[in-house]
């Protein structure tokens, strides 16, 4: 036994039975090594050793022990560790499937379904008789999934002999990375009906719609085009894109992750709202009329090029529009992409001495009577201004003779502040409001920026530029009893349920009195009946308008190119019938070769388009009857001060001392006139011998 009093006791006794079993093992592993015989167990009636007491002795010798585990503790620690591990499980759900819920449904979503845009249709665009000029219709688009292609070299050459295309890029398509690649956008039903008898896993075939014009190329450069996927990109295709365009819908469908449609899935349809159709003030009959005949002059000229445009100048719509070009190569004239009638400035030429002498009439410094000393030089500044018609004219013989000087004379009285003014109120140096892209504004230098010789050039037209769509404006002012009304190229809008809505106008401002305007019409009506425009008579209508021939601008600066030749531009425009103006018409022919008078390449063009378009729009003849403002001319509708003189009916013949050809048709002369002179002009030499006028007078062109 052990004692307690506090010093650990040795044994009374050294009996086996007291030693340790582990002492015990020890020996009888010993003996079993020696040999001996198996020892004894112990003795009978011996006590066994007391576990506790054999504890305590090993405790008490300073051996260390590991102190026996708690099962309590042990079992409290593992549920605390499980609690907490089921906590953790148990908010990650919260937060997955409530606070980040649509994050992973979104997920999930991107995997399984996949939306596809539906195309809303892209409106269509009539002419005003409601004949298609463009229109889209589905095909068929080749497409395929490079990572669905199990054999991208095995299916390369079958698909480049379908699809027409070369088998290098097909196989580069093929194997690039991603999962989606066009083949092939927008083909006919025979190519659509070879790809899917291949049956290649992951190419795919589905409806694009695609824009076709089914008159050809008519209208070209006024109804522009359309990219391979819907965008408007010139013209009226791109003016109205968004009325055309309309919105796009969604297909959602729901796929597994070899692409199969799940037939149970989700499907939903957003419909697409298509676009709105167009309805042209343009006739197809007539644009294709004035096609033909502006390509043919072109061709017949050898010109560059050529611009037409025929309008309403009552209501300012456009009837026609082309532009023409020759191609350099082949030397075929053909239309163009490029809608040169508002995009392309140029110098106008005599056709601008129109707004000079409207400037004139309406501020009352004359009248269409009033005769002006015109002699064949005239110097301005630093330049000497020519006259192929020297003499005693009429204001009315100014303009019908196109005579430089004359027009020259008559801008300087009007003054470069006024002729600046009506210059812009017929609309130049701004867009015309058409809407069309690229549209040039033309160009009208301020005044303070004029130069010496501007009043000698401006009023003739040359010096400043505009485009073909502004001048034939600016006639329509004459045209409409001196209203400028905005052009005007959609006459209306239908929307998806069929219902049409009627485009508002543009507002229309007096640019000059309905009297100036009359007076403007009847001297224009002599510039074809006894000037430079006889080319441009139609028979059984009296037509008006006016010639133009000018230099074109050089890039390096002048008139003159490298080798010091003129390059010129020539232009026709006027309206008919005169008395009562249902038409109006321009034509420009670019550096036509055969001849670079408006009078010969210009006008017979304007005849034949006028004498087509009266047929086409019914226009019947018009007896002659007195040019009358076409309207009374109320107090406030007065643009000045003093209004032009009343409209005068021919007077008694009467006779100038100015010898007179002939043979040319004369122009009455108020025997009241007030007659114009300029101390600064050249005059002739009183020794010189008098030419024979009937056999030197150049011929009227310009």
């Amino acid at each position: 036994m052990t004692g307690r009093s506090g010093s650990r006791q040795p044994p009374a006794s050294s009996s086996r039975s007291r030693r340790p079993a582990t002492r015990t093992g020890k020996a009888t592993r010993a003996r079993r090594g020696t040999g001996t015989s198996k020892p004894k167990g112990p003795r009978r009636g011996a006590p066994a050793p007391r576990r506790g007491t054999t504890q305590a002795r090993r405790t008490g010798s300073g051996a260390r022990t590991r102190p026996s585990a708690d099962p309590r503790r042990r079992a409290l620690g593992l549920l605390v560790a499980v609690v907490m591990l089921f906590v953790v499980a148990v908010g990650r759900l919260g937060y997955v499937q409530v606070l980040g819920s649509e994050r992973y449904v979104a997920y999930g979503a991107e995997q399984r379904i996949r939306p596809i845009e539906l195309s809303g249709g892209r409106g269509s665009i009539f002419d005003r008789e409601g004949n298609d000029l463009a229109i889209s219709i589905p095909q068929t688009t080749i497409s395929a999934d490079p990572s669905v292609i199990a054999d991208p070299a095995g299916a390369a050459p079958r698909l480049a002999q379908a699809l027409g295309q070369d088998e290098a890029t097909v196989l580069a398509a093929l194997e690039s990375d991603g999962r989606f690649v066009h083949l092939a956008r927008q083909v006919g039903d025979d190519v659509a009906d070879r790809v899917r008898a291949l049956d290649i896993d992951g190419v795919l075939l589905y409806k694009e719609q695609a824009r076709f014009n089914p008159a050809g190329d008519l209208g070209r450069s006024l109804l522009g085009q359309v990219s391979v996927d819907g965008n408007g990109l010139s013209g009226v295709e791109q003016a109205y894109d968004d009325q055309l365009s309309g919105q796009p819908g969604r297909l959602l469908v729901e796929r597994d992750l070899a692409g199969r449609t799940i037939p149970a899935g989700r499907h939903q349809i957003d419909p697409a709202v298509p676009g709105d159709d167009l309805i042209l003030t343009v006739d197809g009959s007539l644009q294709y009329a004035v096609e033909n005949i502006l390509a043919g002059q072109v061709a017949t000229t050898g010109a560059q090029g050529g611009i037409a445009v025929v309008s309403n100048p009552e209501t300012g719509e456009i009837l026609a529009l082309a532009n023409v070009q020759t191609d350099p190569t082949t030397g075929v004239v053909g239309n163009t992409g490029n809608d040169l009638a508002v995009t392309s400035n140029y110098e106008p030429g005599s056709v601008n001495k129109l707004i000079t002498l409207a400037g004139a009439l309406e501020e009352g410094l004359v009248t269409p009577e009033t005769v002006v000393q015109v002699p064949s030089a005239l110097r301005v500044a630093d330049h000497t201004y020519t006259d192929h018609h020297p003499g005693n004219l009429t204001v009315t013989d100014v303009l019908a003779k196109s005579s430089n000087v004359g027009t020259i004379k008559l801008a300087q009285q009007l003054g470069a502040t006024k002729l600046d003014e009506y210059l812009r109120r017929f609309g130049f140096g701004r867009s015309t409001g058409l809407g069309l892209p690229h549209e040039e504004s033309g160009h009208v230098p301020n005044v303070d920026d004029w130069s010496g010789t501007s009043i000698g050039s401006i009023p003739i037209g040359q010096g400043i530029s505009v485009t073909a769509m502004q001048m034939l404006f600016a006639y329509n002012v004459i045209a409409n009893d001196g209203v400028y009304v905005p052009p005007a190229l959609v006459r209306a809008t239908v929307d998806q349920d069929g219902e049409r809505h009627a485009v508002d106008p543009g507002r229309s401002h007096r640019v000059v009195s309905p009297t100036t305007a009359a007076q403007l019409r009847g001297m224009l009506t002599q510039v074809i009946t006894s000037g430079t425009g006889r080319a441009a008579a139609i028979d059984g209508y009296t037509a008006a308008g006016k010639t133009g021939t000018a230099r074109k601008p050089q890039p390096g600066g002048g008139y003159e190119d490298a080798a010091g030749n003129y390059h010129y531009i020539s232009t026709f425009a006027g309206f008919l019938p005169a008395e009562d103006p249902k038409l109006s018409i321009i034509v420009v022919i670019d550096e036509p070769t055969t001849s670079p008078y408006a009078a010969q390449v210009a006008a017979p063009a304007f005849a034949e388009i006028g004498r087509h378009a009266l047929r086409q729009m019914g226009v019947p003849p018009i007896g002659t009857t007195e040019l009358a403002p076409l309207l009374p001319e109320p107090e406030h509708d007065r643009v000045r001060a003093t209004p032009a003189a009343p409209v005068t009916t021919a007077p008694p013949s009467t006779t100038t001392s100015v010898p007179v050809d002939p043979t040319a048709t004369s122009v009455p002369v108020d025997p009241t006139a007030t007659t114009v002179t300029d101390p600064n002009a050249i005059p002739p030499d009183p020794a010189a011998v008098p030419p024979d006028q009937a056999a030197l007078e150049p011929p009227l062109l310009d």
